[in-house]
């Protein structure tokens, strides 16, 4: 993991010429089949209104690092990084206002269903929103380990999973969560999915894939093909599962029960992906990837480039 890191930076700084004003893609939002947003760490946003072919770089204004973005519609939208920061925009990332979240802890994932929005953080910290994220809460979650993902199917069956192996669980919209413990997860994780309320998987450090059939109470390791750290997990609208590694993806093409490799770049670096209708876009630091017409292929999106930060 400290090669990777070391690849990345150098990477950025080659890129940029100096890497404090580079932007690097952190995680993404589609609430429309036309309409994305890609979040430009450290606080620029990236918007299309036409599918990828054209893009605008907004200015959030933030005064700390952001790691999150979500859009309940093409106009209302949330980011959420470090030591609690939260902006809300509802004029598609034209204008940003702070939101109060009540908390210090840096802020790592945003989910919502409905109304309901929910927003996870380091050492434990989970916030919930029933008003369409205008006010925030802390939800009781028993664990100090930090959150790195959070799924919700609907308002009320929802899963998060973090460092140390934590994996937890709701059936009730957060206000309660379960803490699940099983010797299947050995290290830490970066992403969660269920496809159904039974069906999930989790993926992390190590290569570590695990599967859940019965709505997250129990959890078996699969089979890895890479040893690496796998960072995000998601399922296409042909129910093919895919999951991010360094240079390219996992695939599984029998509804998750097993998978094998996919290379498509040895630099992309891919961390995140975004559901865009019944398709996917993968994010990279420097780069994005969409789903081509064939059902394995992948092609870059030319129009989309880090910025510097600071434009608007």
């Amino acid at each position: 993991m400290l090669k990777r890191l070391a690849i990345v930076l150098s990477m950025s700084a080659a890129l940029a010429g100096a890497q404090e004003t580079s932007c690097r893609f952190r995680d993404g939002a589609a609430p429309s089949a036309s309409v994305a947003y890609v979040l430009c760490e450290p606080s620029t946003v990236m918007v299309t209104t036409d599918s990828g072919a054209t893009w605008a770089a907004r200015d959030t204004g933030a005064k700390a690092r952001l790691r999150a973005i979500a859009f309940t519609d093409v106009n209302r939208g949330f980011v959420a990084g470090d030591g609690g920061l939260l902006l809300a925009t509802e004029d598609g990332g034209r204008t940003w206002q702070a939101r109060q979240t009540g908390v210090t802890e840096s802020l790592t994932d945003i989910e919502f269903a409905g109304q309901s929005g929910w927003i996870s953080g380091y050492t434990g910290t989970l916030l919930h929103s029933g008003d369409g994220g205008r006010t925030w809460a802390k939800q009781i979650t028993g664990t100090s380990q930090s959150l790195e993902s959070i799924f919700f199917l609907d308002a009320e069956h929802g899963w998060a999973v973090g460092w140390a192996g934590t994996i937890l669980r709701t059936s009730n919209g957060g206000q309660t969560w379960e803490q699940i413990k099983t010797s299947a997860a050995s290290w830490s994780l970066s992403s969660v999915y269920f496809r159904d309320a039974q069906n999930g998987w989790a993926v992390g450090f190590a290569g570590q894939i695990l599967r859940s059939r019965d709505g997250g109470a129990t959890w078996d390791a699969q089979t890895s093909p890479v040893k690496g750290w796998l960072t995000c997990v998601l399922f296409d609208g042909s129910n093919r599962g895919w999951i991010t590694v360094d240079d390219g993806f996992l695939v599984s093409e029998d509804g998750g029960e097993s998978w094998r490799s996919l290379v498509v770049d040895s630099r992309a670096f891919l961390s995140k992906m975004v559901p865009v209708k019944d398709s996917i876009w993968a994010l990279g630091p420097f780069q994005a990837l969409k789903q081509g017409n064939a059902k394995l292929a992948w092609q870059k999106i030319e129009k989309l480039v880090p910025v510097s930060a600071g434009r608007s």
